[in-house]
């Protein structure tokens, strides 16, 4: 706890940079080792190391950086996943995309003396609806996806790729939402996408974003710190 204390303040400029440094050389030993360095391969290692500079920005409450870049990497991660046949992280940045744009106003408005964006306990009522929105989701999204037969959001054909994609999709959609709306449980909820996430990304051979994920999840235990203890400075 003493060491997320000083990452998340007087040690915070090292540590972002440190953090970012390290991510990119990670993402860059995985091109270089798993894939062809075709052109879209290189498109998916920017489109990562936008990502990086975009996570680490919410997770430090900055709004222009982090809603900014999140518009830029949505866009580029849904020209990703959909050729990865990733249906579920694909639909995810579609809904991303449209909540950064939200979130460049909403957080703009919420604003300690410092203009990092001031993050909010959640009630239990809010819990409640966060529990029942996630179990919704997984009820209905695949009676959804079996009545449109013809425009199939995710092939069935694979029941574990079919279903976890489905949770990759719920789980992050529900995420988003509450980070965007500035509950700091949001954080919670992304470490475990990032599991899901991961899942889904080796299933399809994206070790790119597969590792780009895990890098992520470190991002996640700093923000979950950063958001719980900034309400209490």
């Amino acid at each position: 706890m003493n060491l997320l204390k000083k990452i998340t303040n007087e040690w915070a400029t090292g540590w972002i940079i440190t953090w970012f440094i390290s991510g990119i050389i990670i993402l860059s030993y995985v091109f270089w080792t798993t894939t062809h360095h075709t052109g879209w391969d290189w498109f998916y290692l920017i489109v990562s190391s936008i990502g990086l500079l975009c996570v680490v920005s919410l997770a430090f409450r900055k709004n222009l950086l982090g809603n900014g870049l999140g518009i830029t990497a949505n866009i580029g991660e849904i020209i990703t996943q959909t050729t990865y046949g990733a249906t579920g992280l694909l639909l995810a940045p579609f809904f991303y995309l449209s909540t950064h744009v939200f979130g460049l106003k909403h957080w703009a408005k919420h604003r300690d003396s410092d203009g990092n964006v001031v993050s909010k306990s959640a009630s239990k009522v809010v819990w409640a609806a966060t529990i029942a929105f996630i179990i919704t989701g997984l009820i209905l999204f695949p009676l959804i996806n079996s009545q449109l037969k013809n425009f199939e959001f995710i092939d069935s054909s694979d029941p574990n790729f079919y279903w976890i994609n489905i949770v990759a999709f719920v789980l992050g959609v529900t995420a988003q939402t509450c980070m965007i709306l500035r509950y700091s449980f949001n954080w919670w909820l992304w470490i475990l996408v990032n599991f899901v996430w991961l899942g889904v990304n080796l299933m399809t051979q994206n070790y790119i974003f597969a590792c780009q994920t895990m890098i992520y999840q470190v991002n996640a235990i700093v923000g979950l710190y950063e958001w719980y203890n900034a309400k209490n400075r």
